[in-house]
C-alpha cells in the first residue's frame, strides 16, 4: 500500500512560511498547488525552534521604551566630558589622569560591544535589554558615589559594560517588532538616541555642572533606568534565547584585544607621541589581532561576529558612510565648545545652549527622514543630506574670534539638518540588506564602527590641529621682533607684564581658530567623498514583506 504524502510548509530559500491556523498550512486559491513529491523513506527533519514573534502593528509604545534606555546610555558619552574639569579639581588629579574617566569608558565599550550580539541571541534580546538597563542605572549610581579618581575609573568601566550592550540589543529588538515597510519611520525614532543624545549632552551637562552638582549627571540615570526597566517588563514582547553553541572565546579575545589596543593608541597618541614605541606597538598588536580575528571567524561554525555580513555591499557601504558622518558629528561636538569657551570666553552652560538648536533640528528631522526612506529609499536622502553637511562644514572654516553667535547657530543647524536626513536612511538601508537572521551581528558591527570611527577621526584631526598650531605659533613668533610694541595694562613692570600676557593670550586664541578652520576644510572634503558613496545606495522603497515568516537555518 502506498504511503500518503506528507504535507509540508512551503520553503523559500531559508524562510519557512508560518502556519496560519491551528498549526496547519492553508492551500492558497491560486496558483494550484504543485503535485506532492514522491514519498521519501528518510526521517523527517527536526522541528524548528520556537518561532520569533511576528512584527507588530502597535510598535510605537515599545519603541519609546527602547529609545529611552538607549538614549540614556548614549547621552552619557558626551555629558561626562563637560564635567571633566570639575572632577579634576575635586579629585586633585592632573589633566592626563582625569582623561582616563572618559578613556576607560570608551575602552570598555570597545570590548563589550562585540559580545552583545551573542548574548542577545543566547539569552533573549528582551531579557538582555532589561538586565543591561538596570545594570547601567546601578553603574551610574556607583559613579555618582565615587570618592576618588581610581574608584571613578573602576565604576566607569562597570557602567560601560551594560552601556555598550544597550544600543545593540535595542536595534535587534527594533527589527523584530517593526513591520518591514515601516522600518524607516522606526529608525528615525531610533536616531533620536544615536545622534541627538550626544548633541544634547553638552547643554544638560553644562547646566548641571555649573548650577547644581556634577554628580547629578550620573544620579539622573538611576530613576530613568528603574522606570524604563519596569516599562520594558510590561510592554516589550518576549524574545526567547536559543542555544548558540560554544562561546567563541578566541574570537572574543582577538577582537577585544584589537579594539582595546586601537582605541588606547588613538586616545593616548597625542600625549605619548604618534611615533613613540608604545603607540607603534599598540597599533601593530591591533592590526595583527584584527587579522587573526578574521581568520578565526571564517573557520569557526558559530562566529562571535559574522564577518560574512561584509559580503553584502550595501551594508559595507553604509558602514563607510556612517564613519564619515560620525567623524563630522563628533569633531564639531568636540571643537565648537572649545572654541566658544576658550576663544570667546563663554561658560559651559552658555556654550551648551548654543549647541541646543542643532539638537532640536536633528530631533525634528530624524522621524521625517524615516518616512522619506520608506517612500524613496536611502540613496537620495543620503546624497542630499551629505551634500548639505559638506557645505555647512566648509562654511565653518571662516570662523573668527568675532564671529557672531547667530551666524554660528545657523551653520550648526544647517549641518544638523543634513545629518538628520542622511544618517537613518544610510543605517537602515545597510541593515535592511542583510538577512534577518544576521541583523544582530550587523547591528553589533554598526555600533563598533560608529565608536571606533569617531575616535579614530577625532584623534587624527586633533593631531593635525596640534601640528598646525605649533607651526603657526613658530611663524608668528618669528614675525615679532624684540622691538615690537606691547600694550601696557597698568603702571610699572606689572603693567608691562600684564600687557604681554594679554597679547600672548590673544595670539594663542587666534592661532587656535586658524588651526580649527583648517580642520573643517578637511572634514568637508571627507564628507564630499561620502556623497559619491551615497550615490551607490539603493533607490526606491524596500519590497514589502508578504507576511510573517519563521527563519530557520537549513
Amino acid at each position: 500500500m502506498a504511503t500518503p504524502a506528507v504535507e509540508r510548509p512551503a520553503v523559500v530559500g531559508t524562510t519557512v512560511e508560518a502556519p496560519r491556523a491551528n498549526g496547519r498550512a492553508t492551500t492558497p486559491p491560486a496558483p494550484p498547488a504543485p503535485p506532492s513529491p514522491a514519498p521519501r523513506t528518510t526521517a523527517p527533519p527536526p522541528a524548528p525552534a520556537a518561532p520569533t514573534p511576528a512584527p507588530q502593528q502597535g510598535w510605537g509604545l515599545p519603541m519609546i521604551v527602547l529609545i529611552t534606555g538607549m538614549f540614556m546610555s548614549v547621552l552619557d558619552v558626551s555629558i561626562v566630558n563637560v564635567a571633566i574639569p570639575t572632577m579634576q579639581r575635586d579629585f586633585g588629579s592632573t589633566t592626563e589622569e582625569i582623561q582616563w574617566v572618559a578613556t576607560a569608558y570608551s575602552l570598555a565599550l570597545g570590548v563589550v560591544v562585540p559580545v552583545s550580539a551573542w548574548c542577545g541571541d543566547r539569552f533573549g534580546s528582551t531579557r538582555v535589554y532589561n538586565i543591561s538597563l538596570i545594570g547601567f542605572a546601578a553603574g551610574s549610581a556607583l559613579c555618582g558615589l565615587a570618592w576618588n579618581l581610581n574608584s571613578m575609573i573602576v565604576f566607569r568601566v562597570i557602567q560601560a559594560i551594560p552601556g555598550g550592550v544597550l544600543p545593540v540589543v535595542t536595534l535587534t529588538i527594533l527589527y523584530r517588532i517593526v513591520p518591514k515597510e515601516k522600518i524607516g519611520a522606526a529608525m528615525g525614532m531610533y536616531g533620536l538616541g544615536i545622534i541627538v543624545a550626544p548633541a544634547v549632552g553638552p547643554t544638560l551637562g553644562g547646566y548641571l555642572v555649573e548650577y547644581v552638582d556634577w554628580r547629578l549627571i550620573f544620579f539622573i540615570n538611576v530613576p530613568v533606568g528603574i522606570v524604563g526597566f519596569f516599562a520594558a517588563l510590561i510592554i516589550l514582547p518576549r524574545f526567547p534565547g536559543a542555544y548558540q553553541g560554544r562561546f567563541d572565546v578566541l574570537g572574543f579575545l582577538t577582537i577585544g584585544t584589537g579594539l582595546f589596543t586601537l582605541l588606547l593608541a588613538l586616545t593616548e597618541g597625542q600625549d605619548w607621541g604618534w611615533t613613540s614605541y608604545k603607540v607603534l606597538i599598540l597599533l601593530t598588536v591591533a592590526v595583527l589581532s584584527f587579522a587573526l580575528f578574521i581568520v578565526i571567524e571564517l573557520e569557526v561554525d558559530r562566529p562571535l561576529l559574522d564577518v560574512r555580513v561584509f559580503r553584502f555591499w550595501p551594508f559595507t557601504n553604509s558602514l563607510l558612510l556612517i564613519s564619515v558622518l560620525s567623524v563630522g558629528l563628533f569633531t564639531v561636538l568636540f571643537y565648537i565648545p572649545l572654541y566658544l569657551q576658550q576663544s570667546q570666553g563663554l561658560g559651559a552652560f552658555e556654550a551648551g545652549l548654543l549647541l541646543l538648536p542643532q539638537a532640536l533640528v536633528m530631533a525634528v528631522c530624524m522621524p521625517v527622514a524615516g518616512r522619506v526612506y520608506d517612500r524613496f529609499g536611502p540613496r537620495w536622502p543620503a546624497v542630499i543630506g551629505l551634500t548639505i553637511v559638506a557645505w555647512g562644514t566648509y562654511e565653518l572654516h571662516v570662523l573668527t574670534l568675532e564671529t557672531s553667535h547667530g551666524h554660528l547657530i545657523w551653520l550648526l543647524c544647517l549641518r544638523a539638518f543634513g545629518m538628520g536626513i542622511a544618517m537613518m536612511p544610510i543605517m537602515t538601508g545597510g541593515i535592511a540588506a542583510v538577512p534577518p537572521s544576521m541583523v544582530s551581528r550587523a547591528s553589533a558591527f554598526n555600533n563598533v564602527v560608529q565608536r571606533t570611527s569617531a575616535a579614530l577621526g577625532l584623534a587624527v584631526l586633533t593631531a593635525m590641529v596640534s601640528r598646525t598650531q605649533a607651526q603657526l605659533g613658530a611663524d608668528r613668533a618669528g614675525m615679532m621682533s624684540s622691538g615690537t610694541d606691547m600694550p601696557v595694562l597698568g603702571s610699572g613692570q606689572a603693567g608691562e607684564f600684564a600687557g604681554m600676557y594679554a597679547t600672548y593670550q590673544q595670539l594663542q586664541a587666534q592661532i587656535f581658530v586658524e588651526a580649527m578652520d583648517g580642520l573643517y576644510i578637511v572634514t568637508a572634503v571627507i564628507t564630499t567623498v561620502g556623497v559619491g558613496l551615497a550615490l551607490l545606495l539603493r533607490s526606491g522603497p524596500a519590497p514589502k514583506a508578504k507576511g510573517p515568516a519563521v527563519h530557520v537555518e537549513v
